[in-house]
């Protein structure tokens, strides 16, 4: 289990230095890239150019790029935000986990058990009722469901009085508004993560319920509530396990598209900022990010199975 660990580790580092090195390269071929950089003030470009060696090859602006991290700690400074972008990162992460972290976590128990009804109410009436509310939520754009939330509850019912979060000074002037300003964007990620728990629940326990063991548990003698919840459910969750606790992980990337939306000052509206006012260096330093989320998200999920089941074994190989 050691080795296959050290084996993931470094084959995630190999593959996010490739990674992070092909958009370094077609960030910096990029013809506006230049254009940006005209805009600096010529002190600025000069001591810039110093420090990134800009006349230099692109490979080894590349590892210049990288010792200046190391060296300094930092991922550099933004074009249009005027700051480290370390500290952008730290200052935003928080605001995206808070957004995230409660919806995702209320998420599971709802979309775990309507997935679970459904399995046991196979093709009746309920089976087909959650069904057909899954396949609306899931095929319907987040987009469009949050687009619509506002609608109504600000503009027709007016419940709320801001279709957009409140900002960290309203939120200290008036806590209650700010908690309620979180209502929406909130909601919408809670429909999202309930349908896709639901489908995946639903779909590995009515698969698990076929299989031959469930009929000897009976014949054993116990009820099907009991051989539901002692067997199938516990081997059902084995594929549904990884992914919720890879989820948590990747609960510090945020949401693009919902914090558009309702302006929420998070890390996906950074995102989606940096590559409108063509801020490359915030760009690189982003895409560094989501690689780094992504891929420990991978292991971590590999790596939970061994611990969900006992008899897996991740990387041991034949004897």
């Amino acid at each position: 289990m050691r080795r296959y660990i050290l084996k993931r580790i470094g084959l995630i580092f190999v593959t996010a230095t490739i990674i992070i090195f092909l958009v370094f390269y077609f960030v910096k071929s990029l013809p506006t890239y230049n254009r940006v950089m005209l805009g600096v003030d010529p002190e600025t470009f000069y001591l810039i150019q110093e420090r990134e060696g800009y006349n230099r090859p692109v490979v080894e602006q590349f590892f210049i790029w990288i010792g200046n991290i190391i060296e300094d700690g930092t991922l550099g400074r933004s074009f249009t935000i005027k700051r480290d972008i370390s500290n952008i990162l730290i200052e935003r992460i928080p605001i995206s986990m808070r957004l995230n972290i409660f919806p995702y976590v209320l998420s599971l128990p709802i979309g775990i058990a309507f997935g679970i009804w459904a399995a046991l109410k196979k093709n009746k009436l309920t089976d087909q009722l959650i069904s057909i509310g899954v396949i609306i939520l899931i095929s319907v754009p987040s987009f469009v469901i949050a687009t619509m939330l506002q609608y109504y509850v600000v503009y027709i019912f007016e419940w709320i009085d801001t279709p957009f979060v409140a900002s960290d000074l309203d939120f200290a002037l008036n806590p209650l508004r700010g908690v309620t300003s979180y209502f929406m964007p909130m909601f919408v990620m809670l429909l999202s993560g309930v349908a896709s728990l639901t489908r995946i629940t639903r779909a590995e326990l009515t698969e698990v319920l076929t299989q031959d063991f469930m009929l000897l548990c009976r014949t054993k003698g116990l009820t099907k509530r009991q051989a539901t919840f002692r067997h199938a459910l516990r081997n059902a969750m084995v594929p549904i396990a990884p992914s919720i606790i890879g989820g948590f992980i990747s609960i510090m990337s945020g949401s693009l598209v919902i914090e558009r939306i309702f302006r929420v000052p998070g890390i996906g509206g950074v995102y989606l900022e940096a590559f409108q006012n063509q801020d490359y260096p915030l760009i690189m330093a982003l895409m560094m990010f989501y690689t780094v989320i992504g891929l420990a998200a991978s292991l971590i999920v590999d790596l939970s199975y061994g611990v969900i089941d006992p008899r897996i074994r991740v990387g041991a190989g034949k004897r």
